[in-house]
């Protein structure tokens, strides 16, 4: 049996024990009965960091509406653990990171955030959920019925498809060697079968850290998702994604005069299953494309879209008018985005783009609400939904 059924009673404990060798014993024990943390219990969730050496310890959630955003931790005095617990929504998955002696000064004024990010902040190393990114590694808190946070890759019983490398130009938009990472199906070789197509922005992260090949192989499996390829273009520097993703005709012309004759010559994709899909400004994108021309694009995942105030918002209404204006004739669509998301930007004008889109007779629309913030940890938890429902497998019916 555990010594302690919840961190308040191990806290109670604590505070009646004598300041030092004692009290440090019981930080000890704690750290041998309670292995992984946070310790989550009735919607909370307490985070710990235990070390003598800190002056400070705080707890980065992108949620805690402050400049920066953190949570500081409390020392248990005379010991080496550091603590604070926060309430939860009981479908909370969102990561999060200890910052340890940070300078706690506004992020907005910070000229080398790289550095100090570097410096200070660090995953939880009593937390084995965690998410690689090109830049850091985050840690994970999901509470009790947040959505399934899997290493896709680890599953050894499902049967692997390729993904080939690539590299692509566009006259269009005027770059040249993007990458591009083209994943087929398990089977495809032999099958001499045409097959439907998604093509998805970012392909440095639908390739990378949301392991859609991983995810696309699991779902096959279980028949939830209709074998299909998968082609994921990298996108260029901050700048240029801006600029290419913006609902602009070029991207569009890239789209349907460069990238998908490529794709047609390379591999045996069915013409009329053709689908678009991002992330982020990427969702934006791949919505522009398919109101301009639905009966090619006919099928359009949209994650976390930012639709509202702030950068770019003149353009982003206009993309919004033309939704408005234009019956959406794709015919299926993924729509989602975390209730964490900027109000303004993300949140509300998702929903309200829900609302336009639910009275659409000819459109098979499914809207999705997580429990996460605007990062891949949420991206990446929507995933398997969003593949399924634009190319069901036979299991859906």
């Amino acid at each position: 049996m555990p010594r302690w059924n919840s961190f308040k009673t191990f806290l109670e404990e604590a505070a009646k024990t004598d300041i030092g060798p004692a009290r440090q014993a019981l930080v000890e024990q704690l750290l041998v009965e309670q292995t992984d943390f946070p310790w989550i219990e009735d919607g909370q969730a307490t985070f710990i960091y235990n070390d003598i050496d800190p002056k400070s310890v705080a707890l980065n959630l992108d949620t805690i509406p402050r400049d920066p955003p953190f949570d500081p931790m409390v020392n248990l005095y005379g010991t080496s653990l550091w603590y604070v617990t926060r309430e939860f929504a009981p479908d909370d998955l969102l990561d999060y990171l200890l910052v340890v002696d940070d300078p706690m000064t506004p992020l907005a004024q910070e000229r080398d955030l790289t550095a100090r990010v570097s410096a200070h902040w660090k995953a939880d190393p009593r937390n084995p959920l965690r998410m690689d990114t090109a830049s850091m590694q985050v840690s994970v808190l999901r509470m009790p019925r947040a959505r399934p946070f899997l290493d896709w890759s680890s599953f050894r019983a499902v049967p692997r498809g390729s993904v080939t490398e690539y590299a692509i130009d566009s006259t269009a938009l005027g770059f040249s060697q993007r990458k591009l990472w083209v994943y087929t199906p398990p089977d495809y070789e032999g099958s001499g079968l045409a097959y439907p197509l998604l093509i998805l922005h970012d392909g440095q992260w639908a390739d990378g850290p949301l392991q859609v090949p991983f995810i696309a192989d699991t779902l096959i499996k279980h028949k939830r998702l209709q074998p299909a390829v998968i082609a994921m273009l990298q996108s260029g520097n901050q700048e240029e994604r801006n600029r290419e993703y913006l609902a602009n005709d070029q991207h569009y012309d890239f789209l349907l005069t460069e990238l998908l004759p490529f794709l047609q010559t390379t591999c045996r994709i069915d013409s009329a299953s053709i689908a678009l899909g991002g992330v982020a400004l990427g969702a934006v994108a791949a919505g522009h494309a398919a109101l301009r021309n639905p009966a090619v694009f006919n099928r359009l995942m949209m994650i976390s879209a930012p639709l509202g105030t702030g950068q770019f918002q003149e353009q982003l209404a206009a993309f919004m008018a033309g939704v408005e204006q234009t019956e959406f004739t794709s015919q299926r669509m993924f729509h989602s985005v975390g209730r964490y998301e900027a109000k303004g930007r993300f949140y509300r004008p998702a929903l309200a783009l829900r609302d336009l889109l639910q009275t659409r007779e000819k459109l098979s629309y499914r809207f999705v609400e997580t429990g996460s913030g605007h990062g891949l940890v949420g991206f990446k938890s929507v995933m398997p939904e969003a593949l399924a429902w634009i190319f069901p497998g036979a299991a859906f019916g």
